[in-house]
């Protein structure tokens, strides 16, 4: 039912303009700049979340290096939806 549910509102969400701090953004942005190296080895259930959280966070950095509008204080970026929940997700 939840995917159901989901495929109703799909096509009647999409992008959300919000803002973030300087800090923030600047520390997403880093994280979609990282260099990896090396693979992914066999991983706990803890570091597989640990992983998926830190990829959410790089793609909000993507969102920000590529379409962000900075200014004095942060930066105003349009979210998928998508990303915003995974950031509610991890804040709770």
């Amino acid at each position: 039912m939840l995917a159901a549910i989901g495929a109703h509102l799909d096509p009647q969400i999409g992008r959300l303009e919000v803002r973030l701090p300087r800090s923030v953004a600047e520390a997403a942005v880093g994280a979609w700049d990282r260099e990896e190296s090396g693979g992914v080895g066999k991983e706990s259930r803890e570091e597989y979340e640990l992983r998926e959280a830190a990829a959410e966070l790089a793609f909000i950095g993507l969102a920000i290096s590529s379409r962000g509008v900075w200014d004095a204080e942060g930066v105003v970026v349009d979210l998928d939806v998508v990303e915003i929940a995974a950031a509610l997700r991890a804040a709770r």
